[in-house]
Order: C-alpha cells, then structure tokens, then sequence
C-alpha cells in the first residue's frame, strides 16, 4: 500500500517528484468528460516510466484474439478502446536541450488535481544539464461545458539565464496500444494541415473505420504580448508548430492550447475536419479563463446533485470525492451507445470494454445521483445488443432464443479469450436481468418492461433454461462447470450464487409477462410472437427448474456453500497468511490458488447483498462471518459489497474498514495496480457503501427507506439521492437524521421502518 497522496477534502495532491510512482500517478490524476479522457502524461518530454494514454469514447479496435491453444466457441477478435492522438504535448528545448523531467534536477515538483473545479494543476522546477533552470506551471481539464475539447495553460519562466527557449506545441497520433495482441499500430493518417497558430491530424482506425479528428489552435505570449512566427513540423501522423524564443530571466512565457478531438460517432466524416475548425475558433474565441469559469460551473451543478459530505474523517471525505469525481468524468448518460469500462479514461487494462460490473455496482449510483434517462441509457445499452447476446449464445451451443451477454465487449459479441470466464463466468447474465429489476423498482418505469425489459429477460430466462441439467443422483436440476464471481475458483459445480441468480431470473421473467399481458396484452401477444415463444410449454420447464433447483448447503454450520465440495479444502483464514504472499495473485501459482479456500471477492455474499430480504439477520450473520475471513479482497469490486453487509449487521468496525478501502483502493493503491489505471466501476460501489451501508438506504414498497448509523470516527455525513422526481438531503448526525425534500414534489419515506411524510420543500427531523 503506497500512502505518499496528501489528504485534502476537496484535492489529490503529490509533492515532491517520485519518477518510481509516476505510472499510478499518472492513474490517480486523470482527467475526463465522458467523451474523452486522457492519463496524467506530462506535457513535456518524458522518456522516464510512463504509460501515454488519451482516449476517445466509443472509438475501439478488434484486436485479433491470442491464445496458446484454441477452443471452439473462442472469440475470433478482441475489442479495445484504443490509444488515440496525443493531444496535450509542448515540447520544450533551452538552448537545445530538450526539457524532460528524467534527465533534469526537480524541485519543487506539485502535482494537484482540483476536484472541485475540474483541472489538473502541476508545478515545478527543472535544472539541465547545463545548469539551465525553468520554472513550470501547466492547468488543464477536459471541458465538461464543451465535451469535445480540453484546454491547457502552460508557463516557463527562465530562473537563472537569458537564452533560445523553443515551443513546438504538437499532436501525434503515431502512438501504440500497450495491450496491443500483435504489437500493430491501430490507426491509418488520412489528412493532416498546419497553419501559423495550430492545425489538424485526421486519423482512421483500421478494420472499425472509425475516422477522429484531432485538432489544436495555440497563442504563444511573452511578458503578456503574443509571440508570431513558426514553422510547421510534420511527420507520418504528427503535426506541429515550430517557434523560437528569446528567453529572458525572470520574464513568463505563456502557451494557451486549445484542442478538440471530434469522431465519426457523432458527426459525417466530411464535415469532421470543418467543424473541428469551428469548435476551435469558439472556444478560443471565449479564452481559457471563461472555459475554466464554465468548467467549476459545470462541476459545481454536478456536486449540487451528487456530493457526499463527511464530518470530522478527511480521508474518508477525500476517498469518497474522489471516487464521485472519477465517475462523474467517465459517463455522463446522454449517449446510449457508451458504457463505463473498468479503467474508464484512466488506462487501457480491460480494453476499456463493458462488464458485468455496470449493471451491479454503476446504475445504483446513477439511478440516485442524475436523471433517470442516465440509468436507463445503460439498459438500453444492453437492450441494443440483444442480437448479439443471442449469437453469443449460439457459440457456445445454445439455441431457441437464449440469450447471453458477454463478460467483456463493446460491441455487444464476447471478446474475452480466457476459457474459465468465457464458457463458465456465467453469473454475468443475470446482472442483466437484476438492472432491469433494479432499475424499474427504483424509477417505477413499468413501461420499459413492456418496450424493451421483458424482451430481454425471456431470452435470459431461456439461457439458463438450457444451461442447467437434471441429475438423476440428486433428484434435482443441477449446473456444472461454472466460475461464480471468485474467479479464484475455475471449473466448479453449482455455485450457489449462480444456481440462486438463474432461479431468480427465470422466475423474474415470469412475474413480468403476467404484468405485462395485463398491461398491454396487445404487445404482450406480438413480443411472444417475434420471439416464437410458446408460454405454456415454456413456463412451465421454468417452473419445474425453480422448483426443483439444487443448493450446496452444510447443515452443520447452517451456511450456504459456496460450491460443492468448497469444504473440502483445507480450511485456513486470511488472518494466517503471511504478508508476503499477498496479493495472491502476484506471488502465488494459479494452481495453488485454485486448490485454496481463499476468496477473490464476495461470491455467496454478492448473493446475500441482492436478494436481502429473503434471508433473516442471523442467516447473513453465520455466512458473512464464515466467508468474510477467507476472502483476501484482490478485487476492487470486493470492499464494497462486505462494507454494506456489514453495516446491515451493525458491524461498525468492519463496515468503516472497508468503506475506507475501497474509497482508498486507487489514492493508497491497496492492490498494488493502480498504475495499470483506476477501479472505475468499483468506485460507484464506494458511493453504495456510504448510502446503501452507513445510511442503510433500500427501496421498500415504492418508497425510499433509510436505517442510518454514525460512524464512530465521524460528527455527521450527507448525502443527496434523486427519487421520482424529487431531491433529498439526507444528513446523519449523533442523535439525528435530518430529511430535507429540496424539490416540488411531496415525497413519503421510511426512516427504521417507520413512515414519514415530507413535503415539497421542507424537510423532516428524526431522533435516533
């Protein structure tokens, strides 16, 4: 666990340059604005360890997939956000020699990314080999008022001499993916053109045919008076321009660049180039100041709606804000063909694909936080690529309308190359299913059930239909060869969470088509006709399987196992283990991994944490605290889950450790692979751990219901969630918890199971 990040409530500060942590820095202060993003890379040359990242929403490659040995059912390609122009770079030479901070003596080095406001701030100082020292100070941001441009103010001012300063402010798009299968460069130059004060590099993806644009206009000011000349630099997918400088010691040099990154997503491919010189000349017509202004405006009405303020613990405070803030830059909902990859804008591990972990961990934060178009642009998402859930299940020998979704994808076909999770982590459709149930329990949206829900859900149900079998032995049906969510485990028989989730699932589907024909009998008849689906001979298979579904459980300790068989392996709890053998997975073999009880993340709890209320206290008690001490957390979508079961059990001192942790996970780099890019999806489950654990929030009977507890360490903590149309602060206090309704709309709520009319604007005190 690193811990050189300062604490701030409202900043991510580094002090002091540390070249040994600049990749998870380069992580940690990432910036974006939901259509674009980009790694903290310097602007400067940097020929130290570092990992060039800026990145295009919905632009992607089909990496050909690579693999020892090839099974049928394998993916043929591998999808991935790529890689794409690099945008911010300032080249810097002082009478020749370039500036780059690894060859250079650094002091003063800051590094501050304003969460509050939305722009990375860096300082420093830099002596070269000739003993040359500058003084640096670089602001930028993705402009979340204009979401395809970002801007930067970059100043040198010579500290100990008078000399030739050059600036060549660039864009390269010859740039690589680290990931890449076949080391391949994945973009073609179609046209570039420089001019005096910028220009523009038109790239083309290959086999996707995605066409961006990326364009840049700069002013170069000395002592404030602007700076004319220059000489265009161009090379293959390179543009840049070229200026000299007599620099003077003490006096300020000032570049402003402007750039915007525009793709064939959202505008015609001839017109990309046209309108990127638009979108330049107007926001450089407003100047830097007045996009950074309407930068912490736009901010500013985000933390309106979503902010969660804790008293009294400013690591905590600064651990869930920057979680909210690194959500809030990944998706911003208005664009139904994106999704939240794991890394977000921060990285390229995951190829910046969808998994599972939208749909369980990312539309809880939405449905609370934005409008509910937002969450529901995620299921529509997954609705749109139905056809292929249909041809994924083909691959895999499934048929009569079973769907399933991918683990990984962005264009809705599996791309995962891994057998263990390709074939077996089946888990991932039911998540599917649960979003839908979530979503419409939390919106009370019935109408998607009839237009788009209910669709889906039949072809889920039909999947795991086909996917079980009956076992003569048991007396039951039974599903084999099955990776749950610990994927520390490959290979197994009836996973009780996945058994439990299939069950659910087909049962769901049932519950919605007798809603449904009651609803709109019309569509009801024309949806099964498409689907060719025969209600009676069907449900009733169904039923049979929810009747008759077998569940690995052990009498003696009255738990659910895990799999069958999980008790035969050598019992041991992660207390025991010694620190030198974490994390498992990077100091341990897979196969000794695999015949360990140890757990990835919560398997039979992520089980308990969404079907709640159907086990009673105790039941949760005995499983948590059997499964909790074996399970080592070496994923980020782990913290979460045991934190808001914990809080469920009043178990404060658990409940606050893991709440720390997963807040913490990417500041502290708790596993050790921060560098590789942030936990994006798993920072939404922070936002749950708080609202769902510490404020005990859940939707009872079409109402909001909250069962709150103060920390120890903490004077207060509040939150606000969206609900139906209304707003609430909610604010937990020694003594008191404080409802204020700061909408139009009257709302009832449950505060400990007992109901409290507040109406529109006004707010309700209860003791306790």
């Amino acid at each position: 666990m690193k811990n050189y990040i300062k604490t701030d409530e409202w900043k991510i500060i580094e002090e002091g340059f540390k070249p040994e942590l600049n990749k998870i820095s380069e992580s940690i202060f990432s910036l974006g604005n939901g259509r674009m993003g980009q790694r903290a890379n310097f602007e400067e040359a940097y020929s130290g360890d570092t990992l060039q990242g800026n990145y295009v929403a919905g632009v992607y490659y089909n990496d050909k997939t690579r693999v020892g040995w090839w099974k049928n059912g394998y993916p043929e390609y591998s999808s991935k956000v790529l890689n794409a122009a690099n945008w911010i770079g300032i080249d810097i030479a002082i009478d020749g020699i370039q500036l780059d901070l690894a060859k250079c003596e650094v002091t003063n080095f800051r590094r501050e990314l304003n969460m509050k406001e939305g722009y990375l701030k860096r300082n420093f100082r830099a002596k070269n080999s000739a003993d040359k020292q500058v003084e640096v100070e670089a602001i930028r941001f993705c402009s979340m008022a204009d979401d395809e441009t970002g801007a930067i103010k970059y100043t040198i001012t010579p500290l100990n001499f008078s000399g030739a300063i050059t600036i060549t402010p660039f864009i390269d798009g010859d740039v690589v993916n680290q990931d890449a299968n076949y080391d391949e460069k994945f973009w073609d130059e179609i046209k570039k053109e420089t001019r005096a004060d910028g220009g523009y590099l038109h790239l083309r993806t290959k086999k996707t045919n995605f066409d961006v644009v990326t364009g840049m206009q700069f002013t170069i000011l000395q002592d404030g008076k602007p700076v004319k000349g220059g000489e265009p630099v161009e090379k293959e997918k390179y543009i840049g321009i070229k200026l000299g400088i007599g620099g003077q010691e003490g006096h300020v040099i000032t570049i402003i660049k402007y750039a915007a990154n525009l793709s064939s997503q959202n505008h015609p491919v001839n017109e990309l180039a046209a309108k990127t010189k638009e979108i330049l000349q107007r926001i450089s017509t407003k100047g830097f100041d007045t996009m950074l202004a309407k930068q912490a405006a736009a901010w500013a009405e985000k933390w309106k709606h979503n902010d969660i303020i804790i008293e009294g613990d400013a690591t905590a405070q600064q651990g869930i804000r920057f979680n909210i803030f690194q959500l809030n830059q990944t998706y911003t909902g208005e664009d139904d063909r994106l999704n939240i990859g794991p890394k977000g804008f921060t990285g390229e591990k995951y190829g910046g694909v969808t998994y599972w972990d939208t749909e369980a961990y990312c539309v809880p934060f939405y449905l609370a936080t934005a409008e509910q178009s937002v969450a529901k642009n995620l299921l529509l998402y997954r609705y749109k690529q139905l056809d292929k859930a249909y041809e994924n299940a083909a691959m895999l020998g499934f048929g009569n309308g079973a769907a399933l979704y991918p683990m990984v994808s962005i264009d809705g076909i599996e791309c995962h190359n891994e057998w263990e999770i390709t074939f077996e982590e089946l888990h991932r459709n039911g998540a599917m299913a649960y979003a839908i149930f979530n979503y419409v329990r939390y919106t009370g949206d019935k109408s998607y059930l009839i237009d788009y829900g209910l669709e889906v859900l039949i072809g889920i149900a039909r999947f795991w239909a086909q996917r079980v079998n009956w076992s003569a032995d048991k007396e039951k049906y039974v599903m084999l060869c099955i990776t749950g969510p610990n994927e520390y485990e490959n290979s197994i028989n009836n996973n009780w969470y996945t058994n439990t989730l299939a069950v659910w699932c087909m049962d769901y589907a049932m519950q919605i088509m007798q809603k449904v024909k009651a609803a709109d009998n019309t569509k009801y008849n024309a949806l099964l006709k498409k689907l060719n689906f025969n209600e009676t001979e069907e449900t009733k298979k169904f039923s049979h399987i929810i009747e008759h579904m077998y569940y690995p459980y052990d009498e003696k300790r009255q738990i659910f196992l895990q799999q069958d068989g999980y008790l035969d392996k050598k019992q041991k709890l992660v207390k025991d283990l010694s620190p030198e053998d974490r994390p498992l997975n990077q100091k341990w073999s897979w196969d000794r991994i695999l015949r360990s009880c140890f757990i990835k993340q919560a398997d039979v709890l992520q089980g308990i944490y969404f079907f709640e209320d159907k086990y009673d206290i105790d039941t949760i008690r005995r499983n948590y605290d059997f499964y909790e001490p074996r399970t080592v957390h070496e994923s980020s979508l782990s913290p979460c889950v045991h934190a808001v079961l914990a809080a469920k059990l009043g178990d404060e001192a658990r409940a606050y450790e893991f709440y720390l942790r997963t807040s913490r996970l990417d500041l502290d780099d708790y596993n050790n692979d921060t560098e590789d890019g942030c936990h994006i999806t798993s920072m939404a489950g922070t936002w749950m751990a708080v609202v769902e654990g510490f404020g005990g929030m859940r939707v009872k009977d079409s109402k909001l219901s909250f069962n709150p507890f103060l920390p120890g360490k903490w004077q207060s903590f509040s939150f606000h969630v969206g609900f139906r149309g209304a707003l609430l602060n909610v604010k937990v206090s020694k003594g008191e918890t404080l409802i204020n309704n700061l909408s139009g709309v009257n709302l009832s709520v449950l505060v400990r199971d007992r109901e409290y009319a507040i109406g529109a604007n006004s707010e309700v005190s209860i003791a306790g």
